[in-house]
């Protein structure tokens, strides 16, 4: 499984982005896709997670209200539309995927990463 991040770059506070993330080679047939980001210094912490029928999301504390997540299973392809960025959402963002079940909410229960896009927002 291959996925690959892009859609990061350098954003006023207050703008906004939109990453994508697309998904390739020996997925599962049922898969959720989750969004991670690690900051210089910090660790890697979720942002948000879609399961596969896309009904259900789980969005961050931080970014709710800010960031939305959504799917499109015929590109095998996940979203990540960031609004309203601040200084501290500065980080390298990571998609991965999981068999959809269980927890989507910690970085041990995904399988496959991708190799992260760069999001800077400055203030």
């Amino acid at each position: 499984v291959q996925l690959q991040a892009s859609g990061g770059g350098l954003v006023q506070a207050g703008g906004s982005l939109r990453l994508s993330c697309a998904a390739s080679g020996r997925i599962f047939s049922n898969y959720g896709m989750g969004w991670f980001r690690q900051a210089p210094g910090k660790e890697r912490e979720f942002v948000a997670a879609i399961r596969w029928g896309g009904g259900a999301t789980y969005i961050a504390d931080s970014v709710k209200g800010r960031f939305t997540i959504s799917r499109d299973n015929a590109k095998n392809a996940v979203y990540l539309q960031m609004n309203s960025l601040k200084p501290e959402d500065t980080a390298v963002y990571y998609c991965a995927t999981k068999i959809d079940s269980g927890s989507y909410y910690y970085t041990s229960t995904y399988d496959y990463w991708g190799q992260g896009t760069q999001v800077t927002v400055s203030s």
